[in-house]
């Protein structure tokens, strides 16, 4: 128990580191874009002086300069408008397989979008009829010149939006979490399928070899009991001593069987239940009242009887326990359309409710002795060999706790 206790901390561990980094990776990622922006932004402004430099040149203006820096923009795209509001330039700004009517519908949605997004500078210049001393450089939000004075002046809008690189920057985070996620869910299914296997071949090792070891003695009282038969004919103790030697066998059975996969046959419920129940009876307290609501029809269906009495004696053994020797065992089997139901209810000590699924993990055990392996077993017999369900129907602490099995019609 406290190794699974301490499997699941270092899983807790593990996932609050995961999400500790990439908390970490999102909140670096963000700045760095933000800081990216706002670069792209004074790369603008500059762009946009250089058009304005343009706009404004005479014969003895030298362009050298101006023109080296509108052409280093090669993908942050643009698109510039004039105070008429229609698209003078576009740079960096393509659009694949489109008729012209669908780009100029696009390029509007594109405006609007930059617009939205604060992405705008306004530019006023003097025309060459205006003196000189009148020029000025505006850059503003997204807003239009408010005064009369400011309206009669020619501009240029130049909007602007991120680049694909920093489009892609700004996502990278997520596709990275993304990707990591899928990693670490790779590695957890391989090293969980790797612990599943190695713990199978410990379950079949441990088996075999259990069931090899009770062999021997089992054969060896198997021919005292013939001899004591023989000898003492008569005596009313060679029958018990043969139904425990019998039971022995049993055991030995069921443990090469788990190592292997049994063929099912068709058997009757109510039969298992029964034998169960007859075995149990007359080896429990006399506090304890073990009740049996069965159909009246035989029910049947593929199962392999030996493995599946093992599921309820396990079951029912962990009730008495539970009761310490004082209390009631309802078994109940009910018939639905496609599958068989048995629902095994004690007035015992209760599960609390967070341990519902644990109960089923090796070495989960509230006893002082024991390996907590029943439960384990019996998961393992009515999932893998009988491929139904069992879990915790439901449980009260003080009050009792009811199983519920359910296999295939």
């Amino acid at each position: 128990m406290a190794w699974i206790n301490k499997t699941k901390k270092i899983k807790y561990v593990l996932i609050v580191a995961a999400i500790i980094i990439a908390a970490i990776s999102l909140v670096y990622s963000h700045f760095l874009v933000k800081d990216l922006e706002k670069e792209a932004g004074t790369k603008m402004a500059i762009w946009a002086e250089a058009m304005h430099s343009l706009n404004n040149a005479d014969e003895n203006t030298d362009l050298n300069l101006v023109l080296k820096i509108l052409n280093t923009n090669n993908t942050i795209p643009v698109i510039v408008i004039n105070d008429d509001g229609e698209i003078e330039m576009t740079r960096n700004i393509e659009f694949a397989d489109m008729s012209e009517t669908d780009s100029i519908s696009k390029l509007k949605e594109e405006v609007n979008y930059m617009r939205r997004a604060g992405h705008s500078i306004k530019i006023n210049y003097t025309t060459p009829d205006q003196d000189t001393a009148e020029e000025s450089l505006t850059i503003e939000g997204d807003s239009l010149p408010d005064s009369n004075t400011e309206a009669e002046q020619p501009y240029m809008e130049i909007l602007y939006d991120n680049s694909l690189v920093l489009k892609r920057l700004a996502i990278y985070p997520y596709i990275q979490i993304a990707i990591l996620t899928l990693f670490a869910i790779i590695i957890l299914f391989v090293i969980v399928s790797s612990q599943r296997a190695e713990q199978n071949r410990v379950w079949v090792g441990l088996t075999k070899e259990t069931a090899h070891q009770l062999g021997t003695p089992i054969s060896s009282l198997m021919a005292w009991v013939e001899m004591l038969r023989d000898s003492y004919p008569e005596d009313p103790m060679i029958p018990e001593f043969q139904k425990d030697v019998d039971r022995l066998n049993l055991i030995a059975e069921r443990f090469s069987k788990i190592g292997s996969l049994p063929e099912p046959k068709q058997e009757s419920v109510n039969e298992v239940i029964w034998h169960v129940v007859n075995y149990l009876k007359p080896r429990s307290s006399a506090g304890v009242k073990i009740n049996c609501h069965l159909p009246e029809q035989e029910c049947s269906v593929m199962m392999n009887a030996s493995l599946f009495e093992w599921v309820i004696e396990n079951l029912c053994k962990n009730a008495i326990d539970a009761m310490e020797g004082k209390g009631r065992i309802n078994i109940t089997v009910k018939e639905e359309a496609k599958r068989v139901v048995i629902e095994i209810a004690d007035t015992g000590k209760g599960i609390a409710k967070g341990r519902f699924k644990s109960v089923f993990e090796p070495g989960y055990t509230t006893k002082k002795r024991g390996w907590g392996l029943g439960l384990s077993l019996a998961k393992r017999i009515v999932e893998k060999y009988h491929k139904g369900k069992i879990f915790v129907k439901s449980s009260e602490i003080g009050k009792g706790t009811t199983f519920r099995i359910e296999l295939k019609r």
